[in-house]
């Protein structure tokens, strides 16, 4: 069966996770480039998460839970995921 719109549950759940991310980022009081930094990935990458326009990788996930100096399953959680 063909999608109707070009939105999915798969695109909220992006936006969530990215707005987890970034709610934890504020936590910290850190900034994004500080963030990209310490996982070793593009500032500009980093933003297109935050925003939900990637689909980040569990191993990209593990490192921006390890700059954020929390768990993965956290962030998820914070997510509703």
């Amino acid at each position: 069966m063909a999608r109707v719109s070009g939105k999915t549950d798969k695109d909220q759940q992006l936006k969530l996770l990215g707005q987890a991310i970034r709610d934890r980022r504020e936590v910290v009081e850190i900034s994004q480039e500080a963030l990209a930094d310490a996982a070793h990935m593009d500032r500009a990458h980093m933003g297109k998460i935050e925003r939900g326009e990637r689909n980040l990788t569990l191993l990209n996930l593990l490192k921006i839970a390890s700059a954020l100096q929390c768990r993965a399953s956290e962030i998820m959680a914070s997510a509703g995921l």
